[in-house]
């Protein structure tokens, strides 16, 4: 029939190699598993059934597609489901975590991770799921106020104490900020390195036993200072002391004030000294409810005297004041370098009895993954969770299951955007320059500003016609930190955002916020009270 099409008897015989192709890669034991929630969950999964754990899980299509998830369907609620595995080793294997998320409506303070879980052995229960729940590795988005990371957080036993402490990545990558679906992946190889990919992409690439890469590492210190020695009473840590041979001068005068009145100054012409700056307006008039009896004496409102508009000032004038000369403050006597000065006292440093030596981490076999989240935000879907133990089939899974929807949404994202009266030329260029800044705040040396940068940048997504006054900003950091570097000073410590409170330092103890043990949202809350309208200068003191 003309108009029809039909599939040429070659194309079905490469199409059926394909498939062929593809299913027997995944037969090839590679995949460990492998969840695409095309089913409804319930019997596979368990719903925490503690109190806390109120929110309501439900199986869900994403928006826009037929392929569905397992979706965060309520708002401010804490969510806890679990599905049970076989053990699952981490030893001397590559091991590739990936799953899909989607944040529908945003992601303001919340978590979207997933937590791989240790066998019930240590202590837990499927249906008392929780967060004190033991884990192995925690992985996956979390953004609350200052925080703003994809999280990987491996927890260690240590041989020499037994205690289980947990090990995060250093300067991880940021969340994508928009309401697409995006695919993250941890690639764990034999040989300690670790891969974080967000999309494809590698974002972070760390070894599990650097130091520079986990905080706390995860091979202890060999030395650490000794507790019990304490600085001797005479220790003197001042570098620089008061000059005890120096003398005030005779002609130093502490009492001189700082400023003094323009003997030099002149009235100007055409001054109204005998106007008030202000008057009654005389076109009020007295509300009849008044009661004055109840709401006292009533009195015009006050307007400008339209006189000293065109005059150089109203009301007496005074002289105004100058820098005096004379001026030089209190006197305090030179510094003179300490012939007492020993240097900052430190403890002497003692072997590390916590201290051990290891060639591979000891990793935790997986028995369960497990969802455990607080969230303000509801629409959050979790999809296509897979363990593998090769990275080229994770890729294939992306390309299969990710890619097709991601670029279907992007195309209806640029139409929005264009339909919104955006050009399609601008928006792409805003884009790429916010792309390029969130690659600019997760560059190692700028930790200390990350999260204040991580703000702009999200500013500006939210006002595009400020894409310029958030790129000054962040130039204006980096600037401040390359001359810190280039000419010394105090080490940069972490900014504190102007409404909200600075991220919490990642310990090792059980109540890090970043393994999902924060509870109550960092609200940003601006207290503007109303200020007065400002008065008129009386220019008094020309």
């Amino acid at each position: 029939m003309e108009g029809s099409w039909k599939i040429h008897p070659l194309q079905q015989v490469i199409a059926a190699l394909l498939i062929a192709s593809f299913a027997s890669q995944i037969c090839a034991s590679d995949v460990i598993y492998y969840e695409p929630f095309d089913q409804p969950f319930e019997g596979r999964w368990i719903a925490s059934q503690k109190d806390d754990y109120k929110g309501v899980w439900e199986h869900s299509k994403s928006e826009g597609h037929d392929d569905y998830g397992l979706l965060v369907s309520e708002k401010a609620k804490k969510y806890a489901i679990v599905k049970e595995l076989d053990q699952i080793s981490l030893k001397d294997r590559t091991v590739v975590l990936q799953f899909e998320v989607r944040l529908q409506d945003g992601l303001e303070c919340g978590g979207a991770y997933l937590k791989f879980l240790r066998p019930q052995e240590a202590g837990w229960q499927p249906k008392e799921f929780d967060n004190d729940s033991p884990y192995s590795i925690m992985f996956g988005p979390d953004k609350c106020g200052s925080t703003n990371k994809v999280h990987f957080i491996f927890k260690h036993k240590n041989p020499k104490t037994g205690d289980y402490v947990e090990h995060h990545l250093k300067s991880p990558p940021s969340v994508p900020s928009d309401k697409l679906s995006h695919v993250f992946t941890a690639i764990l190889k034999p040989d300690n390195d670790l891969s974080i990919l967000i999309d494809g992409e590698e974002k972070k690439k760390a070894n599990v036993l650097s130091a520079d890469d986990f905080e706390p590492p995860l091979i202890p210190e060999k030395t650490i200072p000794d507790p019990n020695d304490k600085k001797p009473e005479d220790w003197d840590e001042r570098a620089k002391i008061p000059d005890p041979n120096a003398v005030k001068p005779d002609d130093w005068d502490e009492d001189a004030p700082m400023e003094i009145e323009d003997e030099e100054a002149v009235k100007p012409e055409g001054w109204l000294d005998d106007e008030p700056d202000e008057i009654d307006d005389p076109d009020s008039i007295k509300p009849e409810d008044w009661d004055d009896e109840e709401d006292g004496e009533w009195e015009p409102p006050k307007i400008d005297n339209p006189k000293c508009e065109s005059a150089p000032g109203c009301g007496e004038w005074k002289r105004p004041t100058k820098s005096n000369p004379a001026y030089k403050g209190k006197w305090h006597a030179p510094l003179i370098d300490n012939p007492d000065y020993k240097g900052i006292w430190k403890p002497q440093q003692i072997p590390n009895p916590d201290y051990f030596e290891l060639e591979k981490p000891d990793f935790e076999p997986i028995a369960a993954i497990g969802i455990e989240i607080w969230t303000m935000q509801d629409g959050i879907l979790f999809d296509n969770i897979l363990i593998a133990g090769d990275e080229k089939l994770a890729e294939s899974y992306r390309l299969t299951t990710w890619k097709p929807k991601f670029d279907i949404e992007k195309e209806k994202q640029k139409a929005e955007e264009a339909a919104a009266g955006l050009s399609d030329g601008l928006s792409g260029l805003q884009k790429k320059v916010f792309d390029l800044l969130y690659k600019i705040g997760d560059i190692p040396f700028l930790d200390a500003y990350k999260p204040k940068i991580i703000d702009l940048i999200e500013k500006g997504e939210k006002q595009p016609n400020i894409t310029i006054g958030v790129i000054a900003s962040i130039v204006v950091v980096i600037l401040t930190v390359f001359f810190r570097i280039l000419f010394g000073g105090k080490k940069t410590a972490a900014i504190v955002s102007e409404t909200h409170e600075a991220a919490p330092a990642e310990t090792s103890t059980n109540q890090e916020e970043s393994s999902g043990e924060k509870e109550e949202e960092e609200h940003e809350k601006e207290d503007a009270a109303a200020a007065p309208p400002r008065r008129r200068s009386t220019r008094r003191e020309n």
